[in-house]
């Protein structure tokens, strides 16, 4: 075993309390990060899926129409105003070279083309305002997996099929294989089958939406062969605004993305992430400051052996490294004790509280990124406390030393 390994266990060993003491504090410092990291890491997991599971990550239209100057009168008398015009349903133009272009944007992972507006679902007395939406339905399931929210019937839009969500189908008192009448303003009604019922988990989607074909929609919202908006998903769901403005560059659509439309939740997960930070700041200083305190006693109280040492020809950085050691291990005891408490006090935590469907209240995510980052902390913590009594050990004069020791 290298020299300076066997000293450094050794004074281990030989202060076996303040060695105790010093893991546990590095012990529940470690743990607290992780725990606070795996329990606002799945909280935010959780929020997002939330969120990322009834809509896209891009959306892309035709921009509105601008506002026009209206002159009123003549002569002196004569205003000009600006007027903004009703915004109707319009189309994009030339929407399949849009897509295309979408399609091949950086980031972009899949691109699904609709018509959506608004409508009245009918059955017998009972109707409901609702959003109507013709989508592909193959492209649209990869943005919003609908087919696996299938609660009755299938996922089907071939011809005059249609699939609504479980609260629209409570409110009309319909089944999968029942019709219902779709009437907008554009045109009479027509009667569709519904050939699936969805529950996405979200009451209001749930209540608003019906599905049909592509066709279908543009029928019934007069947009024959056009396309309202063109919804895209992207890889990286925080790149998403820079993903929507190389769209905007590259199509001259008016895009948004998920962050632009949830601003509010995009802030509070900011703020979550800053006090996560905050309080991890401030236990890494506690557990600095303690192990640092404990290796300065232990060079007080090895004044005399580092003297003895240094007089048979134990070089300055030899004994600087044996307390870089010590600290090291340290942080790396710590990090192991540590982890286990985590990650024991986090699963814990999960079983606490059970929504109705049996799915923790506060999830939490236990990831390998997280006990690696915590890793190098530990060990970057522990060398970093260690760096001052280091130095302090091997700048000790050994004649002195010997003398005062």
């Amino acid at each position: 075993m290298p020299f300076a390994w066997f000293v450094a266990l050794r004074y281990l060993r030989e202060g076996r309390m303040q060695t105790l003491l010093i893991l546990a504090g590095v012990s529940v410092g470690v743990g607290v990060i992780i725990f606070l990291a795996a329990l606002i890491d799945g909280l935010q997991a959780s929020l997002v899926r939330q969120t990322l599971g009834t809509q896209a990550h891009v959306v892309a239209r035709r921009p509105d129409e601008a506002p026009r100057l209206l002159t009123i009168g003549n002569g002196a008398g004569q205003v000009v105003r600006v007027e903004q015009p009703a915004q109707r349903l319009r189309a994009i133009d030339q929407w399949r070279q849009a897509m295309a272009q979408i399609e091949a944007t950086p980031g972009v992972t899949a691109v699904s083309p609709a018509v959506t507006g608004p409508a009245f679902a009918i059955r017998g007395a009972a109707n409901r305002a609702v959003t109507l939406r013709g989508v592909d339905p193959d492209r649209f399931n990869v943005i919003v997996n609908v087919r696996a929210a299938i609660r009755a019937g299938q996922f089907l839009l071939a011809g005059s099929n249609a699939v609504i969500g479980a609260e629209l189908a409570r409110d009309l008192g319909v089944t999968a294989g029942d019709q219902i009448r779709l009437a907008t303003a554009t045109g009479p009604a027509e009667t569709f089958t519904v050939s699936g019922i969805f529950d996405l988990d979200n009451k209001e989607i749930n209540q608003r939406w019906v599905l049909v074909s592509l066709r279908e929609g543009q029928t019934l919202l007069g947009l024959a062969g056009g396309v309202s908006i063109i919804e895209a998903k992207v890889a990286r769901i925080f790149d998403a605004d820079r993903v929507a403005a190389r769209i905007a560059a590259a199509t001259g659509l008016s895009v948004d993305s998920w962050m632009t439309l949830n601003r509010q939740l995009l802030v509070g997960l900011r703020s979550q992430n800053s006090s996560r930070y905050m309080i991890q700041t401030f236990v890494i200083v506690a557990v600095t400051l303690g192990i640092a305190s404990v290796l300065v006693v232990w060079v007080v109280q090895k004044n005399r052996e580092i003297g003895i040492l240094r007089a048979m020809g134990t070089t300055r950085r030899q004994i600087g490294r044996i307390f870089l050691i010590q600290g090291g291990l340290l942080g790396f005891g710590g990090w192991i004790l540590g982890s286990l408490f985590g990650a024991l006090l986090s699963l814990v935590f999960a079983r606490l509280a059970r929504n109705p469907d049996g799915s923790p209240t506060f999830p939490v995510a236990l990831t390998p990124e997280l006990f690696l980052g915590t890793l190098v902390l530990a060990l970057a913590v522990g060398h970093l406390s260690a760096v001052g009594p280091a130095r302090r050990a091997a700048m000790l004069d050994p004649a002195q030393a010997i003398h005062h020791g």
